[in-house]
């Protein structure tokens, strides 16, 4: 493990050559940098993986920002930490050598919505996400230019911490910057399922295939 603009992370290089898509793994409340490993190979098995650990503690739990309650954000902190994980994946790509404009998040519920926060203050940091219970992390000040990010939302029926009136606003905050979203409604609750994987799975091949395939 290593540590890059503050965040400690597992990286490990792609394992298909000519398969420049780097996977930047982000967990929910509790996890750490190891949870999503398991699910890269399954949805890109030749991609870089990236996969930094949420900065804050809460309770001794790592996240990625703080919140002042369920589904209530600290917004200023969201702010900042959307700020350092943009710094992070900047500096990141210079040490691995990695090309900045093919990083596809992968983030569950807390880490969904750091990538979200991400894309609407930092467009360009993100090429595409994969947002697996994701909600809204706040409104940006302005609207954000997207045109080209392709995003996956994939959100529970039956979750009880998403309501789908705010997982349908996040969809137009991000369609509203020119973002290609695609939203997906699991019959689940917040935990995910082998549907989300065969999803994503299916989305990444379809819409962010590895340059070689592209070729």
């Amino acid at each position: 493990m290593s540590t890059i603009a503050g965040f400690t992370h597992v990286h490990r290089a792609p394992t298909m050559p000519g398969d420049d898509r780097t996977l930047l793994l982000l967990h929910g409340t509790g996890g750490n940098e190891h949870d999503l490993l398991p699910l890269a190979p399954m949805l890109a098995p030749g991609a870089r993986i990236l996969s930094p650990r949420g900065p804050v503690l809460e309770h001794g739990m790592p996240r990625f920002f703080r919140r002042l309650a369920e589904g209530v954000f600290d917004e200023a902190d969201v702010i900042r930490r959307a700020g350092e994980l943009a710094q992070f994946v900047r500096e990141a790509s210079v040490a691995y050598g990695f090309d900045v404009t093919r990083v596809i998040a992968v983030g569950f519920s807390n880490g969904a919505n750091i990538a979200a926060a991400t894309m609407l203050l930092h467009p360009g940091t993100l090429a595409a996400g994969v947002l697996l219970r994701a909600m809204v992390p706040l409104v940006p000040p302005e609207t954000p230019a997207l045109a080209g990010t392709r995003i996956l939302l994939r959100e529970g029926r039956m979750d009880p911490i998403v309501p789908a009136e705010n997982a349908e606003r996040l969809a137009a905050l991000l369609r509203d910057g020119g973002a290609e979203v695609t939203l997906e409604w699991a019959a689940a609750g917040h935990q995910l399922g082998p549907g989300d994987v065969d999803a994503a799975r299916a989305w990444l091949a379809r819409e962010l295939p590895p340059a070689s395939a592209a070729a």
